[in-house]
């Protein structure tokens, strides 16, 4: 498996986290493997074979051949159904929403095709995605049709930003009646703004920043105990990790350890 992280250009680094690539042939693929929330969005291109995606009730669709998925809010299970080749946008949480001419909410756990949200521009980036010779010319092409979509580059929520920055500075361990004042802003002006532009509450993408934090400790091994796992993540006990690590992964840290740690984490880990 050949996994590789690329930094965005300066004009679309405040809103594109990153770009990454994933290549591997049908032996190397994990099968069907959880993806945990992040609080990030992606533009996804499979120029390899397409990936299945799960529901809870055993049935599944094939994604499409190139789609933005917003926030999701549960785990998500996929299954490639043959070689990947993928290349993707990372946005930072409140970096897809100048690009869309629609709320960010009603990506909620959605793959929805470029062709949908973009119509013939979206139609016509696929095709160039396709027919690019190397991931390189790839990006070039994604970065040269975001930047088209912008009319002002400086278009960026920077109060929306900065709560989100401060929300991953502390590794989801601030409560939003403390960003609220250290933003000086209204709680309730926050929370509308995140719904605007992130597609998660404050309280939401907290959650997921400190389970992504957890999940990291987890990988690196660099923990003693379940309780000590807790109380360096800010969880109240160790009652209360393993109900918002189930709430999110629909596993025990045990479980989900086991099988699914691997693939969960390597896309978070792009910075």
């Amino acid at each position: 498996m050949n996994y590789q992280v690329y930094t965005p250009s300066r004009e679309l680094q405040v809103f594109v986290k990153c770009f990454w690539t994933l290549e591997a042939d049908s032996k190397e693929e994990p099968s069907r493997q959880r993806v945990l929330p992040d609080g990030c969005m992606e533009m996804i291109f499979h120029y390899g074979d397409l990936y299945k995606q799960y529901f809870e009730d055993g049935s599944f669709v094939v994604q499409p051949r190139s789609f933005i998925f917003g926030q999701i809010t549960r785990y998500i299970e996929i299954e490639p159904t043959g070689a990947s080749g993928i290349v993707s946008a990372r946005f930072h949480p409140e970096g897809l929403s100048p690009f869309l001419k629609i709320p960010v909410s009603a990506l909620e756990n959605k793959a929805v095709s470029m062709g949908d949200l973009f119509g013939g521009k979206g139609h016509d980036l696929e095709k160039e995605i396709l027919s690019a010779t190397g991931n390189l010319q790839r990006i070039k092409i994604i970065e040269q049709f975001l930047l088209s979509l912008l009319a002002d580059p400086g278009t960026a929520d920077t109060i929306t930003k900065n709560c989100v920055d401060a929300i991953f500075r502390s590794q989801g361990q601030i409560a939003v009646a403390d960003l609220a004042g250290k933003m000086n802003i209204n709680r309730r002006n926050i929370e509308r703004k995140f719904a605007a532009t992130v597609g998660m509450s404050p309280k939401q993408l907290s959650k997921a920043v400190r389970l992504q934090a957890a999940l990291k400790m987890l990988q690196e091994n660099n923990f003693s105990s379940l309780t000590s796992l807790a109380y360096d993540n800010g969880y109240y006990d160790q009652a209360h990790f393993i109900k918002d690590f189930k709430e999110f992964t629909g596993l025990s840290p045990k479980s989900f350890f086991a099988g699914n740690l691997r693939f969960a984490t390597l896309f978070a880990s792009a910075e």
